[in-house]
């Protein structure tokens, strides 16, 4: 495992759209180049276990979103999905990069979906780069099927920001194994990271906030599933069936709406697929890759 002090020290900080942002990049620069995102409440190190394996075969890029992990976490933030997608185009402008790939989880797979609908609708200045492939793992792709958890539900409420004054780590930790698949439960030291994480730069604060993109996931319900089902690239859903969030209710939903969906369910994996068991999801995804070259 790459402790978080050993992911921080291998990253950088950037100022990006006017915030510091960290980033990480590894691998061959002349490799194609693979685009990680991560999911809410966590950040860039959720793929800590799929790094080394990644990096011997892409370009590997993240970076912890705005308000996310070691990154800035401003209070006054509105935090939309469409800010966080142009801090991704600003991040690879500046790395030159013009064709890529995503991988993404979660709240990330709505930010791929935006970036996704800013190619499909040949918006923004995404004409100057290309994604060749997209890979979603667990996530709300469909608002109709996604099922909050009771914390979520109250951080959506007009109590959020009290709410999140009273969120400890016991209590993440028994929200963390809610939705973690039962065979494959969070180890203690995976629970501690995510909580370091959650907590830097008093990131509790902004939780209210950041929870905001379940109802832009309803506002934008058509753009945004309208961007998977119209696209011509390669596109793959990797999912955890027993995640009560967006799982086995997910995936046929996903079988329902997108022609000729590619999908791989795994039955005993939860909503952090990624983390559960890094080395299955790194192998479905190198299959997808393999099958589309």
């Amino acid at each position: 495992m790459i402790t978080l002090n050993e992911w921080q020290q291998q990253g950088q900080f950037a100022f990006i759209n006017g915030q510091k942002i960290f980033t990480r990049q590894g691998g061959d620069k002349n490799a194609p180049v693979l685009l990680l995102i991560h999911g809410f409440p966590s950040a860039s190190w959720d793929w800590e276990g799929m790094w080394e394996k990644l990096t011997e075969h892409y370009y590997v890029i993240t970076l912890d979103m705005l308000g996310f992990g070691l990154s800035d976490k401003p209070k006054d933030a509105r935090y939309l999905i469409s800010e966080q997608a142009d801090i991704f185009e600003t991040f690879l402008q500046n790395l030159g990069i013009h064709d890529y790939h995503i991988l993404a989880h979660d709240y990330g797979d709505t930010v791929a979906q935006e970036l996704l609908a800013r190619q499909v609708n040949g918006s923004s200045d995404n004409s100057k780069r290309r994604i060749d492939s997209v890979c979603f793992l667990n996530g709300g792709l469909f608002p109709e099927t996604h099922k909050p958890i009771l914390i979520q539900k109250l951080l959506l409420s007009p109590l959020g920001p009290l709410v999140s004054k009273f969120i400890n780590k016991q209590k993440f930790a028994d929200n963390l194994q809610q939705i973690f698949g039962p065979a494959t439960p969070p180890t203690p030291e995976v629970i501690e990271t995510l909580w370091q994480l959650l907590t830097h730069n008093n990131g509790l604060a902004v939780m209210h906030k950041l929870i905001n993109y379940i109802p832009q996931r309803q506002q934008y319900r058509e753009r945004w599933v309208d961007a998977i089902i119209n696209s011509s690239i390669p596109i793959k859903l990797v999912a955890g069936a027993k995640d009560p969030i967006s799982g086995k209710h997910m995936i046929q939903r996903y079988r329902e709406l997108i022609p000729n969906a590619n999908v791989a369910e795994m039955s005993a994996l939860g909503h952090y697929p990624q983390i559960e068991d890094a080395d299955a999801i790194t192998a479905e995804y190198l299959s997808f890759r393999s099958n589309v070259n």
